[in-house]
């Protein structure tokens, strides 16, 4: 009796699974490019339009600082020639020789300040556009979802990225199954008649923060750390 009894337990707990399996539902994947999506999205190209302006602001500025540097130097040169000029008496020349070591040491400050400036730029920079990627990237993959819901998907893969091994994460997909361009056009459907053209995924590297163009600006200061002139020997 008791060997009944198990067996239609065990029978009712395998018919159990067995229901349990048949009710969830079908797998069903689709895949989008992100990448491409984000390369498409006219948000993106008008933060890239942002970016370039707020570079080229930048990039003013450090040309401005090097031209007052640069302005420096050539007063410091002055002032070392008078410094070594015999003609001047030696109380010129001293005085020349302490003005040229105060301006070295103004120049030397003013490359500093270059310098600075060129590091927190970028550095703002690149922050600036990481940050607004971030929140673009959001607002896409909340789009991702919403059409993933729409279609019934039960799993969504990101063809946009290579694997570890540097190949292609999703090798190959049924293009009936890819929402990118639906995900495209509803990112777009509030584009604004102004907007930007986006880029093209062949001129444009997908979802990349552009490195700062603002070049390293110097100005060259002859004899730096040294003296201008030797000190005018009274008589």
């Amino acid at each position: 009796m008791n060997k009944i009894i198990r067996t239609l337990l065990t029978l009712a707990a395998l018919a159990t699974g067995s229901t349990a399996l048949l009710a969830q539902p079908a797998l069903k994947l689709i895949t989008v490019d992100v990448a491409k999506a984000y390369d498409s999205y006219y948000k993106a190209e008008e933060g890239m339009a942002k970016f370039r302006d707020a570079q080229q602001k930048a990039q003013e500025q450090a040309e401005e600082l090097r031209k007052q540097g640069q302005t420096m130097v050539d007063e410091y040169k002055e002032l070392g020639e008078q410094a070594k000029n015999t003609l001047l008496n030696a109380e010129a020349r001293t005085k020349a020789e302490q003005a040229a070591q105060k301006k070295l040491e103004d120049i030397q400050r003013k490359q500093a300040d270059l310098q600075n400036f060129i590091q927190s730029t970028e550095r703002s920079l690149q922050q600036q556009m990481f940050t607004r990627r971030e929140l673009l990237l959001e607002e896409i993959t909340k789009t991702v979802n919403e059409i993933a819901k729409r279609k019934g998907a039960t799993l969504v893969i990101d063809k946009s990225g290579p694997s570890s091994f540097r190949i292609p994460v999703v090798l190959f997909a049924d293009p009936g199954y890819d929402i990118t361009e639906e995900v495209v056009t509803e990112i777009n459907k509030d584009r604004p008649a102004t907007a930007p053209a986006a880029a093209t995924p062949a001129t444009k590297p997908a979802a990349a923060t552009p490195a700062p163009a603002t070049p390293a600006l110097s100005f060259t200061v002859p004899n730096v750390g040294t003296k201008p002139a030797e000190p005018a020997k009274k008589p």
